[in-house]
């Protein structure tokens, strides 16, 4: 093959794909904004929380997701998963925090806690992303996780109270809330 031969092309722009920007495109102000917007609403949720009665006192069939407050929840780095552990793990409920701002972004369940970030899992991308424009922005950022130990074993029970939470709190980034909230980070 001649050298001269890939000459040819040398002139063509190649288009970027739409898919995969070089760069995250929200400034540092769209950024902020975009945030307080599901901070406020969170925040709303967590006063309606405190100041809700009921008028019965009704026995749940389920566990209620009003009495689980993930903000008071201890946290853990995003590094968790990495630590050396000798089981699987428990049954859980998790939150995936930006504690700098008392933003919940994600919220998971699972049956194997230590288990369930290990490989794939499109929110650390999404975390990756976000962490990357705030540092891009300068602006500070703190992601940890929250775990609710008394989620239910069974798989379906826990589905519906995970369900029942990201209805609630509509964290950004599950699927649920991205038409509310679009997916700047996906």
């Amino acid at each position: 093959m001649e050298a001269n031969q890939l000459d040819l092309f040398a002139d063509i722009a190649l288009p970027k794909s739409a898919c995969k920007p070089e760069s995250l495109c929200m400034d540092a102000e769209a950024l902020v904004r975009w945030k307080t917007k599901i901070a406020a609403h969170q925040q709303r949720t967590k006063e309606n929380q405190l100041v809700q009665g009921t008028l019965f006192d009704v026995a749940k069939a389920h566990i209620d997701p009003d009495k689980i407050d993930p903000f008071n929840l201890c946290i853990h780095p995003m590094s968790f998963y990495r630590l050396p552990v000798d089981s699987p793990g428990a049954a859980c409920i998790y939150f995936v925090l930006d504690s700098a701002v008392e933003l919940i972004l994600y919220i998971g369940e699972t049956c194997r806690s230590n288990k369930r970030w290990q490989g794939t899992h499109d929110c650390k991308r999404y975390l990756d992303n976000y962490q990357s424009l705030h540092y891009q922005h300068g602006l500070s950022s703190a992601i940890n996780m929250a775990f609710w130990w008394d989620a239910p074993v069974q798989t379906k029970p826990r589905q519906q109270l995970e369900l029942s939470l990201i209805q609630k709190w509509q964290p950004p980034f599950n699927k649920e809330n991205w038409q509310r909230w679009s997916q700047p980070f996906r």
